[in-house]
């Protein structure tokens, strides 16, 4: 792998406040954009950029409330967000892009995705969805209203780099408010029945342990797109990708590199 050229300005930058770019690429082949999990930042995906070929820049969303945004209040409706991170990819449409998301990123990308193509006509290379369950396989948990208690104990169900932050008072004091707005999020988001298709490829990824994500809840993602569609099976829980991070990132290349 070859090391990425120093950034010249060749091409339309992304606004710093809402990407998190962990190896800048002069003249990028292509953008993947990545939107992390529910009370999951930017630095989910820092690492990702050593296992890509060197001309593939990682964009990693920050959403509002996380990381050096704390200060912000989170975004509690899917359309807010949706319409604003589309708004923002505007610059990047000079380039091809891809989409990967996890867990509620995956809804949030897939979100975006439908902005980009009715908007502005372009599609997608690829997205990928992570282990969340289609639009039609969507129910409200309703864990959103539940105490911070009930809340605490299914985050650290998941596993995640961010649960044992969730023992120490203080921490937890600082994640809560955007954690508890992400899960209100999910719980009010209403996908479109049916939802409409877009024709970006689209490639499901899941968990073979994931607890809380059927095999059937993936598969249902081939009603979205008029592309191709594929599924992919790793081992591991919700968060199998923490495990499988080089050879999951190698296979994104891989895929991206084949359109």
């Amino acid at each position: 792998m070859t090391v990425s050229r120093a950034v010249k300005g060749s091409y339309r930058a992304l606004d710093q406040e809402w990407f998190r770019r962990p190896r800048p690429v002069a003249d990028p082949r292509l953008r993947l954009v990545c939107f992390p999990h529910a009370g999951g930042a930017a630095s989910f995906f820092r690492d990702w950029p050593q296992w890509l070929p060197a001309d593939i820049e990682v964009a990693a969303v920050c959403y509002p409330g996380r990381e050096d945004r704390i200060a912000l209040p989170a975004v509690e409706t899917m359309d807010v967000l949706a319409d604003r991170i589309a708004e923002e990819l505007v610059p990047a449409l000079d380039r091809p892009l891809a989409f990967f998301g996890h867990s509620m990123g995956a809804s949030v990308a897939h979100e975006v995705a439908m902005r980009i193509e009715r908007r502005h006509g372009r599609v997608l290379r690829r997205l990928l969805v992570s282990s969340r369950g289609a639009p039609s396989r969507l129910r409200p948990s309703g864990i959103s209203r539940e105490s911070d208690e009930v809340l605490v104990r299914n985050v650290k169900g998941l596993g995640g780099t961010s649960s044992g932050a969730l023992d120490h008072p203080d921490l937890r004091e600082l994640l809560l408010p955007a954690i508890r707005a992400d899960y209100r999020l999910i719980d009010d988001y209403r996908p479109a029945d049916p939802p409409p298709r877009i024709a970006v490829p689209v490639t499901a990824l899941l968990g073979d342990r994931d607890p809380h994500v059927q095999e059937a809840d993936m598969r249902a993602w081939a009603e979205v797109t008029e592309g191709d569609f594929g599924l992919r099976i790793l081992p591991g829980d919700h968060f199998y990708l923490l495990a499988q991070a080089p050879s999951l990132v190698g296979e994104v290349g891989r895929l991206l590199a084949g359109g």
